[in-house]
């Protein structure tokens, strides 16, 4: 089944010969290419295409789960009838195993792992292994270790009426499988048996089971079901059960691995023993015996991950199996916001590896944990098979390998900056765009014209003297025509204080930093997109995804301290955040012209050029974006809050505070289903002032009814 791409619009501007050039040059062969794409130019509607048109099961890769979580939801919108799966880090909190000797604390594995999430992953690994119309939505977990594919593939069950098998060759095969048996609670990854009719709900489904009727040793139905009512939705003429872990092994395999990682143990008990480290060896045993015993018992573990390379039969230093296993030969890997998950990808090996080392050395894990790792760099870049980078601000990485060989495009670099000086991570924007060549040559796709016709915002540089009194005129006249401000500082202290006097002044202003939770940094967006405030004051307001088309200007201060946070790639990002609006400019406050400010006012002009060329050829009048601001959740609330004081005033009416609190528990766990984290976790907050009696005056709990206490929640890493 090949993809099939719904859409409304069809491409415009730049994305047309993105599409094509990108899909020519896959299919020549080459295995890098760069599409440069600016910001609101629709770079996820030419991905969209190029997977479409080349057809290869795809996986597509961004730098955190909020942002893939959106490319989710947006790519199942595009192919609503192929497999779009999504896979990031199962963890809704997460703090890793570690010792720190200098204080001799030893910090225990802590997690929660989010049931969706994981239903989810395994959702994901079906359809690889199942279909080839599957694109696969993942954050850099992708990277980290997973259960061997042929152990998987080993592991399945696939069933069929009228075949002879016993009712306890199954049970005991879907056992094996790490089903759970719970007769009372049915849910995914759990069976039940009444009689001879066995019910099993796959780890993958989100709302059918599967029931299996038996007749003396055959199978004699099979039947979809709704496992809360028991409804028969259809029967079937086969059937295939997925493991309900990630981590499975086959019964006779995980014996060898048993025996493996005890032969293990007592050499690292003996080599502390020789060099007199008797607490590491002791420590070292009790562990390790303990998870064997779980193991052999329950065929898992905590932290049976550890001991993956024991379980997969991998020799000592090899690499983890990882998701890329799991895709075809011919696949595809898009790789969004280049420039943040190239180097994110690359970072993962040295941490995890530092980490576990001390462990190893103290006795806390074997030293086969070491195998248990995310992929290395090369490791990864030599499984990926095709790449697309994606990115407005592409690195040096991206775009040296994109243009290796391309003579056209390097000669046309030096003919731009000079024989011998050309700048990597400058001229890709500067330079004029190729046309893939006949003997597809790897190449860089600029997408610099937007279906809007919006030009890349206005760029001046100012005197730093009183650029504080000059940001308060800029956001006077923005404010007058109903327009929003960003302004940029270099601390936090310094956004705080600036937020503080420019309200004091009168104007209606928040700031936004780390040190902001993240709902609220949701709320905040939304308040300056509604209106309710007119100007942003932050540190890092460059984040990748951040969708404003009510911003019109954004104020750089101290623009000229080069560094992180106004390097090249931080101020076009940061520019690009005024790109959705047609009185769009970029203030730059500075006494010097910095090499990052040069690069970026070179590229600027160079894109607005081209873009008021395009833009007068084909008669187009440039528009903002128009995008409907989301009702925020304390709206949602205060509504009920209004209603309930409207039922109080009525004496015949009784408020039911149940009732609320089952609606908004309702709406908490389809906003999860939605991958809507932010919405949910707000609902979930509202839920709990409701239960622990916080709530407005009038809405108490039905009488009888114990109040719950609700701790705040503890500042765990996240997942």
């Amino acid at each position: 089944m090949g993809f099939e791409l719904e859409s409304t619009y069809e491409p415009r501007g730049d994305q047309g010969r993105a599409i094509e050039a990108l899909t020519r040059s896959l299919a020549t062969g080459n295995r890098h290419q760069t599409l440069l794409g600016v910001t609101g130019s629709g770079k996820t509607f030419t991905m969209a295409n190029v997977i479409r048109d080349t057809g290869k099961p795809t996986l597509i890769m961004s730098h955190n789960k909020t942002l893939a979580a959106q490319l989710y939801s947006e790519f199942k919108q595009f192919f609503p009838n192929n497999a779009v799966e999504y896979f990031v880090s199962y963890f809704d909190y997460y703090q890793p195993e570690a010792y720190i000797p200098r204080s001799d604390t030893y910090i225990e594995k802590d997690s929660s792992i989010n049931e969706e999430i994981e239903r989810l992953r395994l959702s994901a690994v079906s359809s690889l292994l199942t279909r080839r119309d599957t694109i696969i939505v993942a954050s850099v977990s992708c990277i980290y270790g997973l259960a061997s594919p042929d152990d998987f593939l080993q592991m399945l069950v696939t069933i069929r009426p009228g075949e002879q098998l016993s009712r306890e060759a199954f049970l005991s095969r879907i056992v094996e499988m790490l089903y759970e048996r719970n007769d009372i609670e049915f849910a995914r990854g759990r069976f039940r048996v009444r009689g001879d009719v066995v019910e099993v709900f796959p780890a993958q489904n989100e709302d059918e089971a599967v029931r299996v009727e038996f007749f003396g040793d055959e199978i004699e139905r099979i039947s979809l079901v709704d496992p809360l009512t028991g409804h028969v939705g259809g029967t079937l003429k086969t059937f295939t059960l997925f493991p309900a872990k990630q981590f499975v092994t086959p019964h006779d395999k995980l014996r060898g691995a048993l025996a493996g990682i005890r032969s293990e143990l007592e050499e690292r008990v003996a080599s502390f023993e020789r060099d007199g480290k008797l607490l590491e060896a002791q420590r070292i045993r009790m562990r390790t015996e303990f998870d064997l015993e779980m193991m052999q018992e329950m065929g898992f573990c905590s932290g049976i991950e550890n001991y993956s390379r024991h379980l997969s039969g991998r020799p000592p230093g090899s690499r983890p199996y990882t998701l890329l296993d799991f895709l075809p030969e011919d696949h595809l890997v898009l790789i969004d916001e280049s420039h943040a998950t190239v180097p994110q990808i690359g970072a993962m090996y040295s941490g995890d590896r530092s980490r576990k080392s001390v462990l190893v050395e103290h006795g806390f894990r074997l030293p086969s944990a070491l195998d248990n790792r995310p992929l290395n760099f090369g490791e990864f870049m030599q499984m990926a098979n095709q790449l697309v980078y994606v990115s407005a601000t592409p690195g040096k990485f991206e775009i040296a390998n994109s243009v290796v060989g391309n003579t056209a495009w390097i000669e046309n670099a030096e003919n731009k900056f000079g024989e011998g000086g050309v700048d990597w991570t400058r001229f890709s924007d500067a330079v004029e765009p190729l046309d893939v060549t006949t003997s597809g040559m790897p190449l860089v796709v600029p997408q610099i014209i937007r279906p809007t016709g919006l030009l890349d915002p206005v760029i001046t540089v100012r005197p730093l003297k009183a650029q504080i009194d000059e940001t308060i005129e800029l956001c006077r006249r923005r404010i007058e025509v109903g327009e929003r401000v960003l302004i940029t500082t270099l601390t936090k202290r310094t956004a705080e204080d600036l937020a503080d006097y420019l309200r004091e002044i009168g104007l209606k202003v928040r700031y936004l930093h780390s040190d902001i939770d993240t709902i609220e940094r949701v709320e905040i967006l939304r308040t300056l997109r509604s209106g309710d405030c007119d100007v942003l004051v932050g540190i890092n307001l460059l984040r990748e995804g951040l969708d404003l088309p009510e911003v019109s200007l954004v104020c750089i201060l101290d623009a000229d301290k080069e560094g992180y946070l106004r390097s090249k790639t931080s101020l076009i990002q940061t520019s690009g955040r005024a790109a959705r609006h047609e009185n769009g400019e970029v203030v730059l406050f500075a006494d010097t012209v910095t090499t990052s400010m040069k690069a970026l006012l070179e590229i600027s002009t160079a894109r607005r050029k081209r873009q008021d060329a395009h833009n007068k050829q084909h008669g187009i009048v440039p528009k903002s974006v128009v995008r409907a601001v989301q009702e925020s959740l304390h709206v949602v609330i205060k509504g009920a809050e209004t209603h309930a004081g409207s039922l109080r005033e009525d004496p015949s009416v009784s408020f039911d505070a149940a009732g609320l609190i089952a609606e908004l528990e309702r709406d908490m766990a389809e906003a999860a289903a939605r991958l809507e984290y932010e919405r949910a976790a707000l609902l979930r907050d509202q839920i709990a002032e409701l239960k622990s009696g916080t709530a407005p005056d009038g809405m108490a709990l039905p009488s009888g009814r114990r109040k719950a206490s609700y701790p705040k929640p503890s500042r765990k890493k996240r997942g």
